[in-house]
């Protein structure tokens, strides 16, 4: 580029300006909640919009009174333990939220409140012949 040629320059700070606007496009700064009524679903939305463009229906699920867990700033190079940080950036860019789902139950795994009723009674029997 020879120093009077003004449209490559142009063309050079163009160029760094969509680069920038492509960096801060791919930046999330979110809060993320854990619903009151369903253990492990957390509900990830914007910090500037915050419940705004969340369903009323999806907000009814989360429980009367979600918990703030905490704020994050998501990029592509962070990990999320549970979810495809791609997809959790462009879920919240376009929706303004993404929910991330419990963990699917190990299989074989039962918990005592999910125990058939005959087992549930058959351990309240054993446990009142014990006392």
């Amino acid at each position: 580029m020879r120093l009077g040629d003004k449209s490559g320059l142009k063309l050079l700070l163009f160029s760094g300006l969509v680069e920038s606007l492509r960096d801060n496009m791919s930046r999330v700064f979110c809060s993320i909640y854990e619903s009151s009524s369903k253990r492990e679903m957390y509900l990830y939305v914007l910090k500037q919009e915050g419940f705004k463009r969340v369903p009323e229906p999806l907000l009814e699920l989360m429980g009367k009174k979600p918990r703030f867990v905490t704020d994050l700033v998501l990029t592509p190079e962070r990990k999320l333990a549970r979810a495809n940080v791609d997809e959790v950036i462009e879920k919240i860019s376009t929706a303004g939220f993404y929910l991330q789902m419990p963990p699917p139950p190990e299989p074989g795994l039962v918990h005592a409140a999910d125990a058939p009723a005959w087992r549930r009674q058959g351990r309240n029997k054993d446990s009142e012949s014990l006392t």
